[in-house]
């Protein structure tokens, strides 16, 4: 047997999520190494060596070691091509270039907006630091933009890259799950047709069903 791939960094943490549900959605093994970014271990010597800039993921497979989640999830879909979902980066050239065409959408255009969403409305609180009212307003009208993108496109075709589920679509499901389950901002998703109807079909798939289960572990169960 192959020896699994290594994925550093906590399932809670949006990129490293993201290269989760694409790991299973390949049927790649892979072993999570949790990095406790409260006790700064993601900074340490040892971690820096695997990712430099100190964030998380960082992946080894073997003696290849990669960060930064979407280049990971690239690479994982190109070495095991002929395994689990085949077309989930694009069997042809066109496929490909419509698939990395919606990832940089999600990665220049979704990311930033969603992204500080996600922390000034489901993290700041937690961790006790106060919201910045606006920041979130400037960056719901941001976001509303994309969506407003999103929602003509989606009313084309059945996912962003066309009708099948792909990478562009996965790469959209970390944060989109914590602005629908993690602030009262569901709507802003949920209310438009069809990116209401696109979320609904790609966040019960089973990889990422199992992805949120990783990042809500059932309590134990007492004797």
């Amino acid at each position: 047997m192959a020896t699994p791939v290594k994925v550093y960094g906590p399932p809670m943490s949006t990129a490293v999520s993201r290269v989760l549900a694409c790991l299973l959605e390949k049927d790649v093994p892979f072993q999570l190494i949790n990095i406790s970014m409260a006790k700064g271990e993601h900074k340490k010597p040892d971690f820096l060596k695997l990712q430099p800039f100190g964030q998380v993921p960082a992946f080894q497979d073997e003696s290849t070691t990669l960060f930064e989640s979407r280049a990971i999830c690239r690479y994982i879909t190109e070495k095991h091509q002929n395994q689990g979902n085949k077309g989930l980066y694009g069997t042809d050239l066109l496929a490909k270039a419509s698939i990395d065409q919606w990832l940089e959408a999600e990665g220049q255009s979704f990311n930033p907006p969603s992204s500080t969403l996600v922390f000034q409305l489901a993290f700041a609180p937690r961790m006790k630091i106060k919201q910045d009212e606006g920041l979130i307003k400037q960056n719901e009208a941001k976001l509303a933009k994309v969506l407003d993108v999103y929602e003509k496109r989606l009313g084309e075709s059945r996912y962003l890259a066309g009708d099948e589920f792909s990478l562009a679509d996965l790469s959209h499901l970390p944060n989109t799950q914590y602005l629908v389950n993690g602030t009262d901002r569901g709507e802003t998703i949920t209310s438009r047709k069809n990116v209401g109807r696109w979320w609904s079909e790609i966040s019960t798939r089973e990889s990422w069903k199992k992805v949120v289960e990783m990042q809500n572990p059932a309590p134990p169960r007492s004797a």
